[in-house]
C-alpha cells in the first residue's frame, strides 16, 4: 500500500510538473481544472489534457475491472501498470516526446496506468480525500491505528522523488513511479510466508469507498 501510494504521488507529480498542469490519478482535481478552464480561467489547453487525462483513467479502471472479472490476480494488473509507466518513462528519458500530441499520448500512458492502479485494492491508493477525513474523524476522537502517521507521508514522499527528480534530472522524473510500482509488484509475487493477503490477492470491490464505487 505504502508503495502504491507512493508511485502515484510520483506519477501525479511526474505529469503535473513534466505534461503540463493537470494530474494521472486525481480525478477530482481534474475536474476543478476542467471547470475552471470552462470559465475561462486557468493555463492555455488545459481542458483537452483534462479530457485526455478522464478517458484515459476511464479506460483504466475499465480494463482493470475486467481483468479482475476474468480472475486475473493482483500481480497481473501491477504488472500492467509497470508496463504502462516503464513505457512512459523511456520515452521521457530518451527525450522522444517532444510535441504536444505526444505529450498527450504520455499523459494517457501514466492516467492509464493510474487507473488500472485504482482497481488493485479497496483501499484507494491514487487518492485521499476520503482517506483524510477518516484520518481526522480519529484524531478528534483518540482513536489513531498504527501507521496514520504514513498516510499522506507516503503519497507526499512520491511526490518529493519525482519533483527532485525532475529538478535535478529531468530525463529520469518518470523513474520513480516505475520503481516503487515494481516494487509494489515484487512484495506482491513473493511467496507471503505468513503475510496478511486479503482475498488470496484478487482485487476486492470498492466496498465502505463510495467514491471509489461511484
Amino acid at each position: 500500500m505504502l508503495l502504491l501510494s507512493a508511485a502515484s504521488g510520483a506519477a501525479d507529480a511526474f505529469v503535473f510538473l513534466c505534461v503540463g498542469q493537470v494530474f494521472a490519478g486525481v480525478m477530482t482535481g481534474n475536474l476543478v481544472l476542467l471547470g475552471a478552464s470552462a470559465a475561462g480561467a486557468g493555463e492555455d489547453g488545459v481542458a483537452l489534457k483534462v479530457v485526455v487525462a478522464l478517458a484515459a483513467y476511464f479506460c483504466g479502471v475499465a480494463g482493470g475491472a475486467l481483468m479482475a472479472g476474468r480472475g486475473f490476480r493482483v500481480p497481473a494488473l501491477l504488472w500492467v501498470e509497470v508496463v504502462l509507466l516503464g513505457a512512459a518513462a523511456v520515452l521521457w528519458g530518451l527525450e522522444l516526446v517532444t510535441s504536444y500530441g505526444e505529450r498527450l499520448g504520455l499523459l494517457a500512458l501514466v492516467a492509464v496506468a493510474m487507473g488500472v492502479q485504482g482497481r488493485v485494492r479497496v483501499t484507494p491508493t491514487n487518492y485521499f480525500t476520503g482517506t483524510l477525513t477518516s484520518l481526522a474523524g480519529r484524531v478528534a476522537l483518540r482513536e489513531l491505528r498504527g501507521g496514520d502517521g504514513w498516510v499522506l507521508g507516503r503519497l507526499v514522499a512520491g511526490a518529493a522523488v519525482a519533483a527532485l527528480a525532475e529538478r535535478w534530472w529531468s530525463p529520469g522524473a518518470a523513474l520513480g513511479a516505475v520503481v516503487m510500482a515494481a516494487g509494489a509488484l515484487v512484495l506482491e509475487t513473493v511467496p507471503a510466508r505468513g503475510r496478511f493477503r486479503p482475498g488470496k490477492g484478487k482485487p476486492r470491490p470498492d466496498r465502505g469507498n463510495p467514491a471509489g464505487a461511484a
